[in-house]
């Protein structure tokens, strides 16, 4: 008899689009994800195209029915480390951290945050606002809303301090528990589901545009956060000089020359920045650079031809660097054979290639399936179905199956979902 239950790595939007289908149709969901929280990349994000709706609003719910749902058991801080057998009779370890709060005590009240000393890059805010604590929950809003702690700064885990009790002594609740140990959880399911999502390029890589150095030069992620109610400005569009920008560069295919590929996406997200702009600046003037115009589908087309016609100005140029001038940037690019122009611009954003998610390659590995020229697991040669791996009842979707929007990875969930459901028909008892 085939086991019916599902193992899902990664709990971003193509993870709990899966996770909700399966436990609606009945089926047991193990929802493996590596953060204290799950949503992803995509609540990291204020508004998505191309109707430029809430994205919290959209995400929300899908987490509050993920949480709340029975079927759906969720392991936090935790990957696999381990899978033997064969569809319909797999067995997954997967490895558990310690959160060191407790789930069930806690009340996201936050009395512990303040009386901790240590102070600690904020990871998620991409190092722009204030420092977080080694008990912390990663951002406001976060789902759920229970703190855990880092146990290689945190001065009473690491050591350094024993005596230290800061937090637990603040929790009136019981909710901080420095006795919690990692596990392993021995898991059997009929099939498995990966969906672990994506990463950027690092810029730094790229020193021609002139990232870092406290310069007013920002990735893509940083520019969300920037724009972002919930992030460190509250909105407010100031730059790290305090002021406000009223010429802005945006850079889309950073790093494709080097990884050999388009992602398809960040021409459309390049767009939304605009869009945000004109909402918040609508004098500000701005200027895109591609070298190609990914503009797919009839809906996309409408957004880009809006946002054209609120004057942003689309200019293609083969080469892009970044350079200072003074407290302004400059955008010196060569378009066609006319040499090199300059677009003087007080800040710039960059729009950098969508890459393998950190750990793929090991994930691969414990798998037992390969990755991709450009390292995102592949496929299963010959079949039409791109969620479809060589090993059977092992299924990708989303970024983990290469660079995509967020529609795709849903359809995409769905397909795999449809596919399990096939595999691994419910046996009426």
């Amino acid at each position: 008899m085939k086991n019916e239950s599902v193992l899902i790595l990664g709990a971003g939007v193509a993870g709990m689009e899966a996770s909700l289908l399966l436990a609606a149709a009945g089926r047991k969901v193990h929802l493996v994800e590596k953060e204290p929280m799950i949503g992803g990349q995509l609540i990291k994000f204020e508004e998505v195209y191309p109707h430029m709706e809430c994205s919290t609003c959209m995400v929300a719910p899908q987490q509050q029915a993920v949480l709340q749902n029975g079927n759906i058991e969720i392991h936090y801080l935790s990957a696999l480390e381990k899978l033997e057998g064969s569809a319909g009779a797999f067995k997954a370890s997967v490895k558990k951290k310690a959160r060191y709060v407790s789930l069930a005590n806690c009340i996201g009240c936050g009395a512990c945050y303040d009386p901790c000393p240590v102070s600690l890059e904020n990871e998620f805010e991409e190092g722009l606002a204030a420092a977080r604590k080694a008990i912390a929950v990663p951002c406001a809003g976060a789902l759920p809303n229970v703190p855990a702690i880092d146990p290689r700064h945190c001065l009473f885990l690491n050591g350094k301090d024993t005596q230290c009790r800061a937090c637990k002594d603040a929790c009136v609740f019981d909710a901080v528990q420095f006795e919690d140990k990692d596990e392993t959880a021995v898991l059997d399911v009929g099939a498995v589901v990966v969906a672990t999502g994506f990463g950027l390029l690092d810029v730094k890589q790229n020193p021609q545009y002139g990232y870092g150095e406290g310069k007013n030069v920002y990735t893509a992620l940083e520019f969300e956060r920037l724009f972002a109610s919930n992030g460190p400005t509250g909105g407010n569009l100031t730059l790290r000089n305090g002021q406000t920008p009223k010429t802005v560069g945006i850079v889309h295919c950073v790093g494709r020359s080097e990884l050999g590929y388009c992602s398809g996406v960040c021409c459309m997200y390049s767009v939304k920045f605009s869009r945000f702009l004109k909402h918040k600046l609508p004098d500000v003037r701005i200027r895109e650079f591609h070298t190609d115009l990914c503009v797919p589908g009839k809906a996309y087309q409408k957004f880009f031809e809006k946002t054209r016609s609120e004057g942003v100005e689309f200019v293609r140029a083969e080469t892009v660097k970044i350079a200072s001038k003074e407290s302004r940037l400059q955008v010196l690019y060569q378009n066609g054979g006319r040499g090199e122009e300059v677009f003087e611009a007080d800040m710039v954003i960059l729009s950098p290639a969508m890459i393998p998610a950190a750990g793929a390659k090991e994930l691969a590995e414990v798998l037992g399936i390969k990755l991709d020229a450009k390292g995102f697991f592949a496929g299963r040669p010959g079949s039409l179905s791109p969620v479809e791996t060589p090993v059977e009842g092992i299924f990708v979707i989303g970024c983990a199956e290469g660079p995509k929007d967020i529609p795709e990875s849903v359809a995409q969930a769905a397909a795999a979902v449809g596919k399990i459901l096939s595999l691994i028909p419910h046996e009426a008892n």
